[in-house]
């Protein structure tokens, strides 16, 4: 049974959306912070975390389940402190309490519901449980919690000890040789290549998730090395999910990963953060590939985002949740009769399109439109050529876009967040590299000076914005994916404020963030919150560590603005996970994004001249990843442009590699003669 309005607890006064969909459950739900903890050691109680994210299924299972009861209410207030945490909004909490409960042996995943002393120290956690289950654990460990203290405390100790372990030491990451050699990258295609799904794309797992890091390293070890099967692999994937469930095929976008091997069945959520990276990633793809179904993707995922999670003042919400109506994936599925009935002409192909069946080819007599060949393959089979296959598809979407439009759209998680924003930030660059599409450098802009303006105090860079209001100063996420996004913009727009922006955000990072003792840098400032452990996110995910993408953005910056320190710190780090890299690179990918352009000379392009930004789009036609751009139509400070000074006639270029300078040139295919010298 749901429970009324009839409860209104702490949360109501929160601006993240998680928190308010539980302002209304009986359970005393507290926010982190000084009022809960202090009430937990005045009246030494141990305290309940919950973590969870507006758009996580389960998390909402839970909570109808057990926190709208009034029972399991009840015995959660009397016995413990409770608080709710939005992992999205406290990404440091969420790490924190994630890594204790892998450390005592239980699978993690959200909701994450960890159980700590009054001085916030984890002692048990688990993820979702039923009622029953939830009520019995509940009472064990109030029990244990009053009869054996003294155990609990004591455990509680030795996990927060092995929270603190130095990362370094813990995973052995020693100063290897600085030598970077491309004949390596046999050893980490090898034993990539074990893990790759040969029929479906992706790795051979179930769920599958896109990991767009991995392709985008694939990508670059094709560029080394010229091996096919790299790129193979790239294009399998990317075909396979293009034509899975996983992709909205009417509106756009991506959902955050299938439930099945076959891309087929998706976990419907959709999320900035995926969404943003393959934007980059399709577009990588495309300049390398050129093929028209990826172009299709680039331009219609763009179009999705700008039409649903892109705010009137330039901020990208967070995410859309799984379900609408309170069933998961409504919004997007389809009963037969409903196609029936909408789709007059061409039906039975139509079916054959978009794999539809009478019984429903997913749950409850559902269809989910997914592809089982490509259009070429498909043309071919009914004998359609390839313009009117491409007519049926774009009137089929046509009709299937305005029907399902006035349906109860999936809940929007409004909150604007910076390392997403700076995410969808590099996505917009790099699609507009491939396409050149102005309206895209435009969104891009628009987005940059939101974040600059919004989030950006001029010192301090802040995690979250909702309702006119910035908060939470910013995590080792936010900083590296902002300055990430800003390097591409000035990239794509040689538009210098963009550098200036990156090049303070970077300097207040090595201020607040570096830990001189091991070179890495922590998640958290150290004039943040103290909390139970200061941790460094070193291990490339679906999202790519912040120290994997800031050794990234520190060498390229370094490049741009000739800084030997910044250099040499992405020549050092990348030293020290090579190894894990050449062993098995799907962990470290983005790592060995940043390997792989120590492995032959990073070509500095500098144009130079009215025509700069011509020149630029012609030479980003061409897939060249180990490169950095600069250009000016007037003269410029920076180092790679000084005495390069426009002059009115003619627009020069200029390639220089491991400290040696080509001779300007005003012909594009003289400088592609140049460039593949250095491959």
């Amino acid at each position: 049974m749901k429970s009324s309005h009839a409860h209104t607890n702490r949360l109501a006064t929160e601006t993240s959306p998680y928190l308010l969909q539980h302002a209304h459950n009986p359970v005393d739900w507290h926010p982190w912070g000084e009022e809960a903890l202090t009430k937990a050691k005045n009246e030494n109680k141990p305290i309940l975390v919950s973590i969870g994210y507006s758009a996580c299924h389960w998390c909402h299972v839970m909570e109808h389940e057990c926190f709208e009861q009034e029972e399991v209410a009840k015995v959660m207030n009397a016995l413990f402190i409770n608080i709710k945490i939005d992992r999205e909004e406290r990404p440091d909490l969420d790490q924190i309490y994630m890594d204790a409960v892998t450390a005592m042996g239980l699978r993690g995943g959200w909701p994450l519901n960890v159980f700590l002393t009054p001085d916030t120290k984890p002692f048990y956690g688990g993820t979702y449980f039923p009622k029953e289950q939830w009520l019995d654990i509940l009472g064990q460990i109030s029990n244990a919690f009053i009869n054996h203290k003294e155990e609990i405390y004591k455990s509680a100790e030795s996990f927060t000890t092995s929270l603190n372990q130095n990362e370094v030491q813990k995973y052995g990451l020693v100063d290897e040789t600085e030598t970077f050699d491309k004949n390596e990258l046999d050893l980490a295609f090898e034993s990539i290549a074990k893990q790759f799904d040969y029929d479906m794309g992706g790795m051979n797992k179930a769920p599958k998730f896109p990991m767009p890091s991995i392709y985008l390293y694939l990508l670059r070890d094709y560029a080394l090395t010229g091996r096919k099967a790299a790129l193979q692999h790239v294009e399998k994937t990317l075909d396979k999910m293009a034509m899975g469930g996983i992709y909205d095929t009417i509106g756009g976008g991506f959902s955050r990963y299938s439930v099945d091997a076959e891309w087929f069945a998706p976990h419907f959520e959709k999320m900035l953060y995926d969404n943003g990276q393959l934007l980059a990633l399709y577009s990588e793809a495309y300049t390398v590939t050129k093929k028209p179904a990826y172009k299709e993707v680039i331009l219609e995922t763009y179009t999705w985002l700008t039409r649903e999670l892109f705010s009137k003042e330039g901020g990208f919400y967070s995410a859309l949740d799984a379900d609408s109506e309170g069933i998961e994936g409504k919004y997007y599925c389809w009963e037969y009769h409903e196609l029936l009935d909408l789709i007059v002409e061409d039906f039975n192909i139509f079916c054959d399109y978009y794999a539809i069946t009478k019984e429903g080819n997913w749950e409850h007599g559902m269809n989910i439109l997914y592809k089982r060949m490509d259009n070429v393959t498909f043309a071919e089979k009914h004998a359609l050529s390839a313009e009117t296959l491409i007519e049926y598809i774009s009137h089929w979407k046509n009709i299937l876009f305005n029907t399902r439009d006035p349906r109860e759209h999936p809940g929007l998680d409004d909150k604007i967040l910076a390392s997403w924003n700076g995410i969808a930030l590099k996505g917009l660059c790099e699609a507009y590299r491939a396409l050149g599409d102005e309206a895209i450098l435009n969104t891009a802009i628009m987005n940059a000076e939101f974040l600059v303006s919004n989030m950006y105090d001029g010192k301090t860079l802040f995690h979250s914005y909702k309702n006119k209001q910035a908060t939470i100063p910013g995590f080792l996420e936010d900083y590296t994916f902002v300055i990430e996004g800003l390097i591409a913009l000035y990239e794509v727009s040689f538009d210098e404020q963009w550098l200036r922006q990156a090049i303070a955000l970077v300097n207040h990072v090595i201020d607040y963030f570096y830990d001189e003792q091991d070179g890495l840098f922590f998640y958290t400032s150290n004039i943040g919150e103290k909390l139970i452990a200061r941790k460094k996110e070193i291990f490339d995910n679906v999202i790519p560590a912040s120290n994997s993408s800031l050794a990234r953005n520190l060498y390229q910056l370094g490049k741009i603005l000739d800084n030997e320190d910044w250099i040499e710190h992405g020549r050092k780090t990348a030293s020290r996970f090579k190894k894990a890299f050449l062993t098995d690179p799907s962990y470290v990918s983005n790592w060995g994004c940043l390997i792989t352009s120590m492995m032959s000379p990073t070509a500095e392009i500098v144009i130079s001249g009215k025509q700069c930004k011509q020149y630029r789009k012609e030479i980003e036609q061409h897939y060249f990843p180990n490169k950095i751009i600069c250009g000016s139509a007037v003269e410029s400070t920076l180092p790679l442009l000084k005495d390069r000074n426009p002059i009115d006639t003619e627009t020069n270029m200029y390639l220089c590699y491991d400290k040696t300078c080509q001779l300007p040139t005003t012909d594009i295919s003289q400088l592609f003669e140049q460039l593949n010298h250095i491959r």
